[in-house]
């Protein structure tokens, strides 16, 4: 079956689109397509993962035509940086 695996870090972006069997976990796809050579810096024990924005566990079962995204780490802490309403401050 072929499902999407995507990922970004800083400045770069990937989306690949793999065959897996159709029996495939998240795990399975992740480590079937070859991103983690690419990104060594994707720690699954760590990052979330999920489906088509839906956090899953590395078990989770895919189904054809899935997107499985790994999500990085926050690297800021959400409570400090200011939020941003969607107004126009220069009216």
């Amino acid at each position: 079956m072929q499902i999407g695996v995507a990922y970004s870090e800083a400045g770069q972006q990937v989306w690949l689109t793999i065959e897996v069997p159709e029996a495939s976990s998240v795990s399975d796809a992740i480590n079937h397509s070859g991103i983690l050579k690419s990104f060594p810096t994707i720690d699954l024990e760590t990052q979330k993962v999920g489906v088509f924005g839906r956090l899953v566990k590395l078990d989770a079962p895919l189904r054809p035509g899935d997107r499985v995204e790994i999500y990085r780490p926050i690297t800021c802490d959400p409570q400090t940086v200011p939020r941003r309403d969607g107004s126009d401050d220069d009216d």
